[in-house]
């Protein structure tokens, strides 16, 4: 039995944090599915940055968009879309057969909108009517006008991904905003099948304290906050305002790992994923880290339910003069500007690319 396969026999699902046109072209994303037991995928700005910008794959349908009224965003959600819903057809499968609960793909809305609440909802609504796919998340980051645009969107009928969480706090605040949706349809005697996943990222963590704590405690911090948040993610399970939900037909909004690839040459390029192990959790991967587990990784351990050690390894660091909460919301703004400038240059490089005679230009080095 292969790592992957340990994964899914555990009741956690692996989904892919990667993105190209050519996954899909050349059948690596249906071998995926098929070999590594892969059952979802999702996107940011930065990947999809990464797809237009480092290959030809779009250059054909962006040049032919150059005499259209479309503006540069509209044409990039156009793409994202027809791929990430052909993308979601390979996981289709999935998705019946856990009746909602996997096979998802995710398209986030622009970061243009991050301290915009009722935009946000507009073009969760829109994003998701336009695409026409039941297995498609709208990512909404969980910042503070965020959990207010989760609860409007869950209301609305809206699956949401809520992404750029970064401790147990900010965790409950988007789990309370699934609730608070779920309720508010309850009331209303609407479906309360309306689905979301809380994106929890870990590696930034270790990334920020490096060269800032011992040498003990090196690379911890992502997996302990981890643990905290599962521990709590258990809890909730058995809170009477949940059960009266799932009762009433409501799904547990899953905990997702997130920025699971290793960032130091100290650990090995599976570490995450083998610490990361937890029952009723989705962790998301970069394909090289994929490629490095279903190959050579181990099922070494599983998360106990109340978090196992995390509250003494958080100790240690508050010893060391690591502010968590402090953190928490640095990393979070951190990650809001690090996609706003993806999503500019993106949008730049798209302007460039639906000028063919400029583009050719920038690429030959000369003027347009």
């Amino acid at each position: 039995m292969n790592a992957t396969l340990k994964l899914k026999a555990l009741g956690q699902s692996l989904w892919l944090d990667d993105f190209t046109r050519g996954l899909l072209e050349d059948g690596t994303l249906a071998r995926y599915r098929d070999e590594y037991h892969v059952t979802g995928l999702t996107s940011n700005p930065s990947i999809f940055l990464k797809a237009i910008r480092d290959t030809a794959a779009y250059d054909i349908d962006i040049a032919k968009a150059h005499a259209t009224s479309l503006s540069d965003e509209s044409l990039f959600f156009s793409l994202a879309i027809k791929d990430l819903t052909q993308a979601a057809e390979l996981f289709l499968p999935a998705h019946r057969r856990s009746k909602g609960v996997d096979g998802w793909v995710s398209l986030e809305v622009s970061p243009r909108l991050t301290e915009d609440a009722v935009g946000t909802v507009a073009a969760a609504k829109t994003l998701h009517a336009s695409a026409h796919c039941p297995n498609l998340f709208i990512k909404i980051p969980g910042t503070t006008i965020g959990i207010v645009a989760i609860e409007e969107a869950i209301f609305a009928g809206v699956p949401v991904n809520v992404t750029l969480l970064f401790s147990r706090e900010q965790y409950v605040e988007a789990a309370n905003a699934y609730w608070r949706g779920l309720a508010r349809r309850r009331d209303a005697r609407l479906d309360l099948r309306v689905a979301s996943v809380a994106s929890l990222f870990i590696s930034r963590w270790d990334t920020a304290v490096t060269g800032e704590v011992p040498f003990g405690l090196r690379n911890r911090l992502g997996v302990a906050v981890a643990k905290q948040t599962y521990g709590t993610y258990r809890e909730r399970m058995l809170h009477p305002m949940w059960r009266e939900l799932a009762e009433a037909g409501a799904s547990p909004q899953r905990l997702l790992w997130a920025s699971t690839g290793v960032k130091s040459r100290e650990l090995s390029p599976s570490y995450y994923v083998e610490a990361l192990a937890a029952p009723d959790t989705i962790d998301t991967v970069p394909e090289g880290t994929l490629l490095s587990f279903a190959t050579r990784g181990e099922l070494i351990s599983v998360m106990r339910e109340d978090g196992g050690n995390a509250d003494p390894v958080l100790a240690d660091f508050a010893h060391a003069g690591i502010d968590v909460a402090a953190l928490a919301a640095r990393l979070q703004r951190e990650g809001i500007e690090a996609f706003r400038q993806a999503w500019a240059e993106l949008m730049q490089v798209i302007a460039g690319k639906r000028m063919p005679e400029r583009h050719l230009n920038s690429v030959a080095g000369g003027k347009p």
